[in-house]
């Protein structure tokens, strides 16, 4: 189980997420939904010790999430990741295997087996010698989400994986979470999308800077948590 409690999050003295406390239990998908601002990025980044925090605790199996980094898998935004950077997709699905590989070494037989396994699932694998760069929006999705399969992580974390990608990709992206649930894995998405796609979701957290209501979608999705969440009524949300 992952368990996040009482975490909060202040810059230059603004409180950015007060007060969460929730628990994550293996084989689910959990998505996270708010509006702009609302703290979804900084709620990830603050569980994995990537931004401080003012107070609160993240355990996964009962001991510290930061100081189990190597069982977690983490994909940011597009928008985060440089594209220019010259590095080839098979490279970039390599990094995944840095950690038990070491620095400077040569991968083992098997990491290349698990990226190769990985870029064929993803549908990826004639891809592997192209720049990065060279890719459209769902391709690079795609060989991101090979990077974190290749890691063979017990929790993983994705940050808008659906931005600006086709249908060819969201499905494949759907296939791979359900692999993954039927693992036992931990899978925390965050997600704009308040369409057909959150049927896919197991459980939901509806946050804005703090949490608002945590279930399933029908108890999630209320008049009164999207107008708390969003300050207006969103009427074509149906719970």
């Amino acid at each position: 189980m992952l368990e996040v409690q009482n975490l909060a999050v202040s810059y230059q003295g603004e409180c950015v997420l007060k007060s969460l406390s929730f628990k994550l239990e293996p084989g689910q998908l959990v998505g996270v939904l708010g509006p702009n601002g609302a703290g979804k990025s900084t709620l990830v980044k603050a569980m994995l010790g990537l931004v401080p925090t003012r107070c609160g605790r993240v355990l996964y199996e009962g001991r510290q999430l930061k100081d189990q980094l190597r069982r977690v898998a983490y994909v940011p935004q597009r928008s985060q990741i440089d594209w220019d950077y010259p590095v080839t997709v098979w490279n970039v699905v390599m990094m995944a295997r840095t950690v038990q590989t070491g620095w400077f070494r040569k991968p083992s037989r098997q990491s290349q087996e698990l990226a190769s396994s990985a870029l064929q699932r993803v549908g990826m694998w004639e891809y592997r010698s192209r720049q990065i760069g060279e890719l459209s929006g769902g391709q690079q999705q795609r060989i991101f989400l090979a990077r974190s399969l290749a890691q063979q992580a017990d929790v993983f974390f994705f940050d808008e994986p659906f931005n600006a990608i086709d249908k060819t990709t969201e499905e494949i992206v759907f296939d791979i979470f359900r692999e993954l649930k039927a693992q036992n894995k931990t899978l925390l998405v965050i997600s704009h999308d308040l369409g057909e796609t959150l049927k896919q979701y197991d459980h939901l957290l509806l946050l804005n800077k703090q949490l608002i209501a945590a279930g399933l979608r029908r108890e999630v999705l209320t008049a009164a948590n999207i107008q708390k969440a969003y300050g207006y009524d969103l009427s074509l949300v149906s719970a």
